[in-house]
């Protein structure tokens, strides 16, 4: 390849990264403005912990479990650490792919690893114990991301699987393999830990829990939509011109239509304007388009996040009624959304077809088991053992004051539930 553009195209992936990187400040900001001020240390401390814990786990053996090179196509491991490809001169060899280097190529997939567990951190917010969710993000990052991601990008079974005309499931940039991953985490891990204190009423019914920050959750969103840019315009794996720009164009109209399919919907729904309905509608655009979004066109993109937007609040309202308290809606996100988009490569865009819809439904299924069964297990182990669930006093009074001994705004105080 042409240096100028191995180049560029490898500036493009270091500019990306950085973008997916900046994601973990959007999460950050989401989760702690929809929930309640005396939690706010702890769940800035988890996305950190997230972030730093993700990536040498990535180091040490994440990398190489999910890319093994040649393996069975269910798991294998290509050995502990980085051991850097290297040419005949002993130096970094830049033949190891087209459109950048293996150092590249190692901090733009670790980027993504640590999303699965962030996704998690946002549901369980606010009673879960601190020990038990760093013992849950070694385990689930460590393991179980990996390995699913091995199935797809990894060139595992997922990606040869054959039926009629279809060939091969296909996730562009992870509804499945990220987002939905972490929302099976998600749902498991809010079945098991229960409800918040008042989230449910004596009749059964859901009582609201405002966020103590509104703002930051607008902020979080708009960051985490700019994130998308190398989210989901990194996985073209390259800076071409014309791809890359179709991936911009129908990230930002599923985005665009999802918002306003949401709040509508909403509206129409609950006679309001509800911004949290509206930023996460924006959120089930994004979410819903990483999929297909190089094979979409931008009429398809718009279908695909107005269709999202209108399953947010529907999720939502299914979540509630099952009487499982997810603070953020990470569930309806990442995990509904993270469906809908995977199914909708077999319904719009290059690769539409029924087989190719029975192909996608396949690889939801099997990331659906293995996420959930696993997901169960470490859990229930954690929970067994050490517990999940702080004590009543402690959620009460927040984790902020027992799990850290420190308060987010230590001048300032606002009456709380």
């Amino acid at each position: 390849m042409e240096a100028g553009l191995f180049t560029a195209n490898n500036v493009w992936m270091m500019v990306c990264t950085a973008l997916v990187f900046f994601m973990h400040l959007g999460f950050s900001f989401l989760e702690i403005g929809l929930t309640r001020q005396k939690n706010t240390v702890n769940i800035l401390f988890k996305n950190v912990f997230i972030i730093t814990v993700g990536l040498l786990l990535y180091y040490i053996g994440g990398f190489n479990l999910m890319y093994p090179g040649d393996f069975n196509g269910f798991i294998g491991f290509a050995g502990f650490g980085l051991p850097a490809p290297l040419n005949e001169a002993g130096t970094l060899d830049l033949t190891y792919n087209e459109g950048y280097t293996y150092w590249t190529d190692f901090l733009f997939q670790g980027m993504f690893a640590a999303t699965a567990a962030t996704i998690v951190s946002g549901a369980v917010a606010e009673r879960i114990k601190l020990g038990a969710f760093m013992v849950f993000t070694l385990l689930y990052v460590g393991f179980v991301y990996p390995i699913v991601g091995s199935w797809q990008w990894g060139g595992g079974f997922l990606s040869s699987l054959a039926y009629g005309e279809a060939e091969g499931f296909y996730d562009f940039a992870g509804s499945t393999l990220v987002h939905s991953v972490g929302g099976w985490g998600a749902l498991i891990a809010i079945y098991l830990l229960g409800a918040r204190i008042g989230k449910f009423g004596e009749d059964g019914k859901p009582k609201a829990i405002p966020g103590h920050n509104l703002p930051l959750v607008a902020a979080g969103v708009l960051i985490l939509w700019l994130g998308w840019f190398g989210f989901n315009g990194g996985s073209v794996l390259s800076a071409d011109p014309e791809l890359t720009s179709l991936v911009l164009v129908t990230t930002c109209l599923a985005a665009a239509a999802g918002g306003v399919s949401a709040f509508l919907t909403s509206y129409i729904r609950y006679k309001n304007f509800d911004l949290t309905m509206f930023l996460n509608g924006i959120l089930g655009g994004l979410v819903g388009i990483t999929a297909g979004a190089d094979q979409m066109s931008p009429n398809e993109a718009v279908i695909i996040g107005l269709l999202a937007g209108v399953i947010i609040v529907f999720g939502v309202a299914l979540i509630d009624k099952l009487k499982l308290d997810d603070p953020v809606g990470a569930v309806a996100v990442h995990l509904i959304c993270g469906i809908w988009g995977t199914l909708a490569v077999g319904i719009f865009g290059a690769m539409a077809g029924f087989d190719q819809f029975l192909v996608q439904l396949a690889g939801v299924g099997a990331a659906a088991t293995f996420c959930s069964v696993f997901g169960f297990l470490i859990l229930f182990v954690i929970k067994k053992v050490a517990g999940l669930r702080v004590s009543e006093k402690e959620e009460l009074e927040g984790l902020d004051l027992h799990e850290h001994g420190m308060e987010a705004y230590a001048d300032f105080h606002a009456h709380e539930n």
